[in-house]
């Protein structure tokens, strides 16, 4: 009799020593959990036909314009159907800039038979021509330093076309991007300055095609305003190629485009509240508006679209977030970044308590891991947290940026995140009509919201 009982006990006695084994172990029951969040996404995501809608029926997005509201309405009532705890509206007022007809550039040559179109964007912000544009001489700029040894008497009455190109030998294409966008943004108030009349510059890209890549770009309000616009690499070469045969060759420019007034606009947010520090805030969003070419899909549909299927995740599975998730659809982060500020600024007001904040705007490619750019004590946390991701090839974990509109978040003590996607392809994409749903593949996307997913679940589990 006490050998069948002892039989009979035998498996609650195993039972009760597996379940202690779980309980001293809480990065095994970490890794389950993760595991099951990567396994709902990548079964039963939302995630890529949600961004289909918002590509196809809305299509690009900029600023101040009947897209980026119809986003807005489009994005807040997704929210409300998949029944977050909260969605609301954040106000903000944002510039509108028209690009109006679309640009040619026409390049005369004496060398060619035939005068020869080129592919150009005007860069966001820029002035137009005058209404018959504008046909002056060209003078390329491959260093800043060429500008003042040049100075008035070489650049007086020229268009200055920028053609420092990226560096290719860096891994890191967001890098070379960094190396490189000073030309756009900076370039046409330097020229001005010495009275040149208008700027190319050479698409922020490592490809070679037609593709223009518009932009934004700044003024001195020292020296007057020129057009400037973004010209394809391969016409970039070609016409690098002919001045060197040609130097007097001329350039045509015509571009239509303008700023109106501001107009109002908003932040959609969407909140799971947490069940046991309410008051400590997760952010995780991306920025609705987009340029007005494409279909902003990569930039940055994807990360919107990726921040509401981390609170979809969540909700779905049953997860009660010990602290407050919110996702967040920013406005305006290309050409002014309001919805950032707007965001900071009412955090500050109302005194929030936000401890980490995670932005997805760099593509919807292979998940590689996530960056950060805050260096403190946290970082030993969060690094610690890098062996759950290594099965899943995420787990580069690494200082770098983290992003344009939760940045200023650091001010009052927010671990700022950056995900992380492989950079290859992502400038041959980057603010071009060729930005489109049909260069989003669908397991990548999956794998970055699960990504998002699975660091927002540790970050609410155990803080920072």
């Amino acid at each position: 009799m006490k050998k069948i009982l002892l039989v009979l006990l035998l498996p609650c006695t195993l039972s009760a020593q597996v379940k202690l084994k779980v309980e001293l172990r809480p990065d095994i029951k970490d890794s389950i959990m993760l595991a099951s969040i990567f396994k709902y996404e990548m079964t039963k995501g939302h995630v890529y036909k949600d961004l289909e809608y918002l590509s196809k029926k809305i299509g690009h997005r900029i600023s101040g314009s009947e897209m980026a509201q119809k986003a807005v309405d489009w994005t807040y009532k997704l929210m409300k159907d998949y029944g977050f705890d909260t969605v609301y509206l954040q106000e903000c007022m944002v510039p509108k800039w028209v690009r109006g007809k679309k640009e040619s550039c026409v390049m005369h040559s004496q060398k060619l038979k035939d005068q020869m179109d080129m592919p150009i964007l005007a860069l966001g912000g820029s002035i137009s021509t005058p209404e018959n544009g504008i046909l002056a001489e060209v003078v390329e700029i491959t260093a800043w330093e060429q500008l003042a040894q040049l100075g008035e008497k070489g650049i007086k009455g020229k268009i200055v076309f920028y053609n420092r190109p990226f560096d290719n030998t860096l891994v890191s294409t967001f890098s070379a991007y960094g190396k490189a966008v000073d030309q756009r943004y900076a370039g046409a108030g330097r020229a001005s300055k010495y009275g040149a009349i208008g700027m190319l510059v050479r698409s922020m890209t490592t490809a070679i095609d037609e593709n223009p890549h518009t932009g934004g770009m700044a003024y001195n309000d020292s020296f007057p305003k020129i057009p400037g616009a973004a010209i394809s690499t391969k016409s970039a070469e070609f016409l690098s190629k002919q001045l060197k045969n040609d130097p007097k060759l001329q350039v045509t420019m015509k571009m239509w485009c303008k700023f109106e007034p501001d107009v109002k606009s908003y932040n959609v947010i969407g909140e799971l509240r947490g069940t046991e520090f309410p008051g400590e805030i997760i952010t995780v969003g991306g920025h609705l508006d987009s340029w007005d070419v494409g279909e902003g899909s990569h930039d940055d549909g994807a990360g919107c679209i990726q921040s509401v299927e981390v609170l979809r995740i969540f909700k779905e599975l049953g997860i009660k977030p010990k602290r407050t998730i919110r996702a967040v659809m920013f406005m305006n982060e290309e050409n002014g970044g309001r919805g950032g500020d707007k965001y900071y600024e009412l955090a500050v007001k109302l005194k929030e308590k936000h401890i980490a904040a995670i932005e997805s705007d760099r593509g919807a490619f292979t998940p590689r891991g996530f960056t950060y750019d805050t260096i403190d004590v946290r970082v030993d946390k969060f690094m610690s947290w890098k062996k759950y991701f290594t099965p899943y090839m995420m787990d580069r974990f690494e200082s770098g940026g983290s992003g344009a509109d939760i940045g200023d978040l650091k001010k009052i003590g927010c671990f700022t995140i950056g995900y992380y996607p492989d950079p290859q392809r992502y400038f041959d994409l980057h603010h071009t009509q060729i930005d489109t749903f049909d260069k989003i593949n669908k397991r990548e996307l999956e794998m970055g919201a699960a990504a998002m997913a699975m660091l927002t679940w540790l970050l609410s589990e155990y803080g920072l």
